[in-house]
C-alpha cells in the first residue's frame, strides 16, 4: 500500500473511531440524565422494578401527610392519582408550597416494601400551574377511574 493511502486509511478510521466514542458517550449521558415518570396506578400495576430510579407524580393525598423528626425532617405521604395511592418517604427540607391536595413530583426509587424513597420533592409554583406530564397523567387517570377502579 502506498503511503498516502495509508495516512488517508488511517486518518478514516481515527474519525470513526472518534465519532464512535462520541455517540457512546453523549448514550451514557443521556442515559444518566433520564427520568421516567410513572403514575400511582402504573406502580401498582408493576410497571416499574424495585430500585430503578424514576419520577412519580399525582396530588398529595388529604389527611395522608404525616411529618416525624425534628421540625418535621421525615415526612410520608400518599401520591394518588385518585385511582390508585403510593406511599411516599422523604428526609429532607420540603418546598414551601408543598401540602395535602396539591400537585408533587417527586424522584426517587422503590424500596422492598414497596415504598417510594424521594430524594427530591417538587410541588407546583402557583395555583394555575401543573406539569404538564402530571396534567396529563391525572387526566387519563381521572377518566379512567370511571372504567378502572369502579370495577
Amino acid at each position: 500500500m502506498l503511503a498516502h493511502r495509508q495516512q488517508k486509511l488511517a486518518i478514516v478510521l481515527f474519525i470513526i473511531f472518534g465519532s464512535a466514542l462520541a455517540i457512546g458517550l453523549v448514550l451514557f449521558a443521556l442515559k444518566e440524565g433520564i427520568n421516567v415518570f410513572y403514575t400511582p396506578t402504573e406502580i401498582s400495576a408493576g410497571e416499574v422494578g424495585q430500585g430503578q430510579s424514576f419520577r412519580v407524580g399525582g396530588m398529595v393525598k388529604m389527611g395522608s401527610l404525616v411529618k416525624e423528626g425534628l421540625e418535621g425532617a421525615e415526612v410520608n405521604f400518599l401520591a394518588t392519582d385518585f385511582c390508585n395511592d403510593v406511599l411516599v418517604s422523604y428526609t429532607g427540607p420540603l418546598p414551601d408550597l408543598f401540602r395535602e391536595g396539591q400537585g408533587v413530583v417527586a424522584d426517587g426509587s422503590l424500596d422492598n416494601a414497596g415504598t417510594f424513597k424521594a430524594t427530591q420533592i417538587l410541588a407546583k409554583h402557583d395555583e394555575n400551574y401543573m406539569s404538564a406530564e402530571v396534567k396529563a397523567s391525572l387526566d387519563a387517570a381521572e377518566s379512567a377511574s370511571i372504567e378502572v377502579c369502579h370495577q
